[in-house]
């Protein structure tokens, strides 16, 4: 249950202002068919998890639990300082296929995003890939439910910089703190 709810409540804060909120608020301006935008999120999120969430459990069966702990340290470390770095909304356009555009747009945008490698990391921790997949996909939906009905006014209706920028200084304390207990420094 520690690999759900970690990985939901990681992935939620991860793509808050991520490319992926932003590509599905212009998916969903664009066509405005916010269930489809979120339908192609869903099978792009579910696939990258699921991917992310194997190979975190394959990976963690052939180092220690010092070395995995660390490798959550720097996937914290990773997606606090990816939450730096500034976002621009997409050009827009009127895409034929939403449910498709929108699967083949977040699942190029997930690849080694943040919350994948949140999702491998915490899967092979927490030694549970279907549960680490479940959270983390769950936290991306509910991260892009706003974007998708909101659309191109998510920017002005919430603070996204603050949010993104708040967001990044949690997971650089907590992969400082993660980091520190790895390597008993404590």
């Amino acid at each position: 249950m520690d690999a759900l709810l970690t990985a939901f409540v990681a992935a939620l804060l991860g793509e808050w202002g991520d490319k992926t909120q932003l590509a599905v608020a212009v998916l969903a301006a664009t066509t405005r068919r916010p269930a489809h935008v979120l339908a192609g999120l869903f099978l792009a999120a579910l696939l990258s998890n699921v991917v992310a969430a194997l190979a975190g459990v394959f990976i963690a069966g052939t180092i220690t639990i010092r070395a995995m702990t660390l490798m959550v340290a720097l996937a914290l470390l990773f997606a606090g300082g990816s939450g730096l770095i500034r976002r621009k909304m997409p050009a827009p356009g009127a895409p034929r296929w939403p449910l498709v555009t929108a699967f083949i747009l977040c699942l190029a945008a997930e690849m080694g995003d943040r919350t994948q490698f949140l999702t491998f990391a915490l899967a092979g921790r927490f030694d549970s890939a279907p549960l680490a997949a479940a959270g983390a996909t769950a936290g991306t939906l509910v991260a892009c439910i706003p974007a998708a009905l909101l659309g191109d006014k998510l920017a002005t209706a919430l603070p996204v910089r603050a949010i993104r920028y708040t967001v990044a200084a949690l997971f650089l304390v907590a992969g400082f703190i993660t980091a520190v207990n790895a390597l008993q420094l404590t």
